[in-house]
């Protein structure tokens, strides 16, 4: 029997959800700058399935890496933390 691999997992927030069972979630992380050692900010755009079209914009999600599912599309969401206020 074949064992998965650990899959990828972040946590952003949904800044579109125009596209049909589609989000797009950003991931901010902060990393230290090499020669300064200055903490920066730096942001990641994930395209997400959405299956039921649950997310808005400004929802907290967390989101787990699968197959490519379209052209940009390799992200599905797992649940929702938060939801916009």
């Amino acid at each position: 029997m074949e064992t998965r691999k650990n899959r990828k997992e972040r946590t952003g927030v949904v800044v579109s959800n125009k596209m049909e069972k589609s989000v797009v979630v950003e991931v901010l992380r902060r990393v230290r700058h090499p020669k300064y050692g200055k903490f920066v900010k730096k942001t990641s755009r994930f395209m997400a399935h959405d299956d039921k079209n649950d997310c808005n914009i400004g929802d907290t999600v967390r989101i787990m890496e699968t197959r490519p599912l379209s052209k940009n599309k390799c992200w599905r969401l797992v649940e929702i933390l938060e939801r916009a206020k």
